[in-house]
């Protein structure tokens, strides 16, 4: 008889192909697996690591200001303040000097902080004696009694009116109140008076 021969077990069918393996069950996908997803990172991370940066930042900030403040500190601590005390004690020590005929005192003050860089004082002497001899004849005493007005024209240079109880030279009445004009120049420590002004007469 002509033709293939039939297994005896499965007449009229064919073998079947190998079993798969049983330990790796059967894949989901058919073919190459997606790529994974990248999924953001938690924001609470993000939240925390800006509030770091923020806290830097500040303390920095606080840091470099404070700095700054003590270094100006320092640098200010030898140079004088005008106020109403310092005013006044500045102003009566130059009306003391003209009234006293303390020439040096005078001009060291009139020359307004050049005194002790000018080779030739005389004319700086000459003038002081002037006007120490004008303010003489004019008042016995003089005394600054307040402070009316102080305005800053920079951080060393002021315009200071005041009022002075005054006793007038050659009278026999008593006292008597002006008011004067004081052009006030810090110089490191000391205050210098460039210049005064009475109210009601010549400046001196």
């Amino acid at each position: 008889m002509a033709g293939p021969i039939p297994y005896p077990e499965s007449p009229n069918q064919r073998p079947l192909g190998p079993m798969p393996h049983p330990g790796y069950p059967p894949s989901p996908y058919p073919g190459t697996l997606p790529p994974p997803v990248n999924y953001p990172p938690p924001q609470r991370r993000n939240r925390f690591a800006l509030i770091i940066v923020g806290l830097v930042v500040i303390a920095l900030v606080v840091a470099v200001i404070t700095t700054i403040v003590m270094t100006s500190r320092k640098d200010d601590g030898g140079l004088a303040t005008v106020t109403d005390a310092s005013a006044t004690t500045a102003i009566q020590g130059y009306l003391d000097a003209l009234t006293k005929g303390d020439d040096e005192t005078v001009a060291r003050n009139n020359s307004c902080g050049f005194f002790d860089a000018v080779t030739d004082k005389r004319s700086d002497m000459t003038l002081a004696k002037l006007t120490s001899d004008a303010f003489q004849r004019q008042y016995d005493s003089v005394e600054v009694s307040k402070i009316d007005k102080v305005v800053a024209w920079s951080p060393n240079q002021s315009q200071v009116l005041f009022t002075m109880r005054a006793t007038p030279a050659g009278r026999s009445q008593g006292e008597v109140e002006r008011q004067g004009i004081a052009q006030l120049l810090i110089q490191g420590p000391d205050i210098l008076v460039c210049s005064y002004l009475p109210r009601n007469a010549g400046q001196f």
